[in-house]
């Protein structure tokens, strides 16, 4: 039934190229390799798009091993998941698209095509509510697992670039190390988006630049977690949210594909965004908001 589903998004979309690079150990190119992805545009207003890239159906094991250089208890046990199509906003979500949408810009770092930052987890929920209000399309925050299946785009390195990442690929506290390359810049504010080379579906950004909220209530780990993608949201912390991906202020461990950290609601910060997921047109799966 998936297949059909995504065929029939893909029918919808329009497909572009771009290539993905692979590093070794020492930060070092091995590979390049052009893909092909499919994406819709949306007009969200005042003449701004959104970019949201089809992700195909799949299964995947989330979490890291413990073998893992960095790796928290938090990130444990590893357990297979398995996704329904459904789409990603194809960069964090940019200050021009916020303001189109909220009328205001709480951001730090000015620039329309950079991430936009200092927003709530509440307020990435209000601005969900209310694209999907203007747009009558049912946008939301990505689930974890969602967030981690589109970040590692079929790899199962800490990064999906391959065992490290360097400061030529990601925007994250440079002067630090993971594996053996070189120490690179430390830039101290975000970049614009799309800049550094995505991954495999066709994302930017998914390491570094900015933390992306996740819609799912935090747990210390994945006992009990759900197996088929969706919102995990019972649990004893469900005041603190997660955030993935790491940001331009933090360690390359911190910006691995299955590193998790925890906020709380209503944390402002200048390294805080988000980027937000629509499901399959067909799909039943309920959406999470708050009122506008």
């Amino acid at each position: 039934m998936n297949t059909i589903i995504f065929d029939e998004e893909k029918r919808l979309c329009q497909p572009f190229q771009f290539e993905v690079v692979t590093v070794n150990a020492q930060g070092e190119i091995t590979h390049r390799e052009c893909k092909q992805a499919h994406y819709q545009i949306f007009e969200i207003g005042n003449g701004v798009k959104l970019e949201m890239v089809l992700i195909k159906e799949g299964s995947f094991l989330m979490g890291s091993p413990k073998t893992e250089k960095g790796r928290e208890d938090d990130e444990g046990p590893q357990h297979t998941v398995t996704i329904a199509p459904f789409y990603m906003s194809k960069y964090p979500i940019t200050q021009n698209q916020y303001e189109a949408v909220l009328g205001e810009n709480p951001s730090k770092f000015k620039g329309k095509n950079r991430p936009v930052e200092r927003v709530s987890w509440y307020d990435a929920m209000r601005f969900s509510t209310q694209l999907s209000h203007n747009t009558g399309k049912a946008y939301r925050l990505p689930s974890e697992a969602q967030w981690e299946y589109a970040c590692r785009a079929g790899t199962t390195t800490p990064f999906y670039f391959g065992e490290t990442i360097t400061t030529e690929f990601v925007n994250y506290k440079g002067n630090c190390t993971y594996r053996a390359e070189p120490k690179g810049i430390y830039r101290r504010e975000t970049t614009e988006v799309g800049i550094f080379p995505p991954n495999s579906f066709g994302l930017y950004d998914m390491h570094g630049n900015v933390w992306e909220w996740m819609a799912d209530a935090w747990h210390d780990n994945y006992q009990g977690a759900p197996s088929d993608g969706n919102i995990w949201t019972e649990g004893k912390d469900e005041i603190y949210r997660l955030v993935r991906g790491g940001s331009l202020y933090r360690n390359p461990e911190e910006c691995r594909c299955a590193n998790r950290l925890k906020h709380s609601t209503e944390i402002r910060c200048q390294n805080l965004g988000f980027r937000i997921v629509l499901l399959a047109i067909d799909s039943k799966k309920s959406y999470f908001s708050i009122p506008v």
